[in-house]
């Protein structure tokens, strides 16, 4: 499992984890997110159940396991929370933040001794050590609860499935050639993100807001002027069309 940091100031530090060499065939690739401040951690999307292992490695790697105290979930797909039944048994008091909609879908995973905190559709701000975190709406994008989430200090978006790419293995983890980039992203969009007026209402959103760095879920992570180029295409886009 690669580790990258990807923003540090003080001990404000983000760490994006993915490209897992040893994922077996069929499974999709994901990036899960940490982002650590006065000696707390929150674990954002921290993955599916066949990387728990890999992903306990590499999160002790670079934090004590008893410093993490919040999870986050996206939405209710299993590629970024069906290891929550073995961070359950691994942490010994932490919350769960996740959209209210997904609680009785995301508890088949197992959530015993986690606290489910439910999020509303108009989203909230945590403080996590000693920074603030918002959980900026994304419905339907591409699930009908979703959550991107904006740290204003990092100037980061972690904005999920938005952004996603299904790159081949070797590819950067930062976009260099935004062009070339969008034929691994737009078939994705495409099919996946069911609404044009959602989507409008995520970008409009996101245009105010000071983003530098876009990290999606899946594939690589898009860095200044590769921000608003994303926004002005994914704006663009026709989402929601039938496969032929």
């Amino acid at each position: 499992m690669k580790a990258t940091v990807i923003y540090q100031s003080g001990d404000h530090q983000w760490i994006i984890f993915g490209r897992d060499p040893d994922k077996k065939d069929k499974i999709v690739d994901t990036n899960q997110h940490m982002v650590m401040s006065g000696g707390k951690a929150i674990l954002l999307d921290p993955g599916g159940i066949e990387l728990f292992a890999p992903m306990l490695a590499a999160v002790a790697h670079h934090v004590p396991i008893s410093n993490i105290t919040t999870l986050f979930a996206s939405h209710q797909d299993p590629d970024i929370i069906s290891s929550l039944g073995l961070w359950d048994q691994v942490l010994e008091d932490a919350s769960l933040y996740a959209p209210w909609l997904w609680e009785g879908f995301i508890r088949h995973f197992g959530c015993d001794k986690i606290t489910y905190a439910a999020i509303p559709d108009e989203g909230m701000d945590i403080r996590i050590g000693g920074r603030t975190l918002t959980f900026v709406p994304a419905h339907y994008l591409h699930a009908s609860g979703n959550f991107s989430v904006y740290d204003p200090v990092a100037k980061i978006l972690m904005s999920g499935d938005v952004g996603a790419a299904l790159l081949p293995d070797d590819a950067p983890m930062v976009v260099e050639d935004f062009d070339d980039h969008i034929q691994y992203m737009k078939a994705f969009h495409q099919r996946w993100m069911p609404s044009n007026k959602a989507k409008q209402v995520w970008v409009d959103r996101v245009r105010q807001l000071d983003v530098e760095m876009m990290s999606p879920q899946h594939g690589a992570i898009f860095k200044g002027d590769d921000v608003n180029r994303f926004l002005d295409w994914f704006e663009a886009l026709d989402v929601g069309i039938a496969v032929s």
